[in-house]
């Protein structure tokens, strides 16, 4: 008991300190090298061996250029599946674990298991029931006003009007990881309680991207997991300088040819303009069976051939093989008065 000290030694005790009778003693940081260091200019970090950094902050940056492109690709063509303007944009990219990620989403929620083509494993991308609801609402004809949110499971006919989303949604994510590597995504499990649902270890790392999602009145969460042992095959093409070397090259001889054999099946109506006139409304009113119309253009003139209304060519007029056929003479310039 004589260590213990009464009211009045503490209060002493507590007056020197602040008059300054009693200095406080220091604690000294000891570091222990092999080389000697100079102390004052050691820059110290702490480190959390619970959450290891396993991917660099270039390649994290790359990721999020990446995703930012998917956003606007996945709101142009949600955009024009819904009819109504949607805003896509990336909130975060960070690295967590997979425990941490599932203990953030809500319960029930729209979580999706992802299979990537030529990548081993599963990524998951769960969207929040704040905007799946006015989604559904939307696309049974609704207006979103006074919309209730329902704290339940999905049912089978409105998974299959979610699918319609994601499968949209997974369309711009290829297009996005096209500059990488060429993968093809597809939704092989869906599940409402992401508890239930353990693609990877707990304590594994992932990168989450979290996504915003607004439309008029109403906005969401989107958030795409890919734990780190999916991507790693890829993650050296995911440098920040390669990723932006591949950007700025995109236009390669593989990519023209392939935009070349995609839009030579572009079908085109092609049309034959024999001639034309002008007329008054009284005229047009007047017309009956057997009336003529005076043509600007003589008979033995070249017709124009046009290719989506437009006028390209000048053909004679002709037949073949039984049916109408035009032989092209040559192009239309402008000092034709076609």
């Amino acid at each position: 008991m004589s260590d213990v000290l009464d009211q009045n030694e503490v209060d002493a005790l507590l007056a020197a300190v602040d008059t300054g009778e009693v200095v406080e003693e220091e604690t000294s940081t000891r570091i222990y090298s092999r080389r000697r260091k100079d102390l004052e200019n050691v820059e110290i970090r702490g480190y959390d061996f619970k959450r290891p950094e396993r991917v660099s902050k270039d390649q994290m940056r790359a990721l999020q250029t990446l995703h930012e492109s998917f956003a606007r690709n996945f709101g142009a063509a949600l955009s024009g599946f819904l009819r109504t303007i949607v805003e896509i944009k990336v909130a975060t990219c960070e690295q967590m674990t997979y425990g941490e990620f599932i203990s953030g989403l809500p319960n029930p929620t729209s979580f999706n298991l992802i299979q990537a083509s030529g990548l081993e494993g599963q990524m998951c991308l769960e969207i929040s029931p704040l905007i799946i609801y006015p989604i559904i609402d939307r696309l049974l004809g609704g207006t979103n006003h006074d919309l209730f949110i329902p704290q339940r499971p999905v049912t089978p006919i409105e998974s299959r009007l979610i699918g319609n989303v994601t499968k949209r949604g997974l369309e711009a994510l290829s297009e996005a990881w096209e500059s990488v590597r060429e993968l093809q995504f597809e939704i092989s499990a869906s599940e409402s309680n992401p508890q239930l649902v353990q693609i990877v270890p707990p304590n594994e790392v992932v990168v989450v991207v979290g996504l915003e999602l607004k439309m008029s009145n109403r906005a969401g969460t989107m958030n795409l997991c890919i734990p780190y042992n999916v991507i790693e095959p890829v993650m050296e093409e995911l440098a920040a300088q390669s990723w932006f070397a591949t950007s700025r090259n995109a236009k390669t001889d593989d990519l023209e040819q392939k935009l070349a054999h995609n839009l030579g099946r572009a079908p085109m109506a092609v049309g034959g303009l024999l001639g034309e006139t002008t007329i008054s409304l009284r005229d047009l009113l007047r017309l009956g069976t057997g009336d003529l119309l005076m043509m600007e253009k003589r008979a033995n003139k070249p017709v124009v051939l046009t290719i989506e209304g437009e006028k390209k060519f000048l053909a004679e007029l002709g037949s073949y093989r039984g049916a109408r056929a035009m032989r092209v003479v040559r192009a239309c310039t402008p000092e034709d008065r076609a």
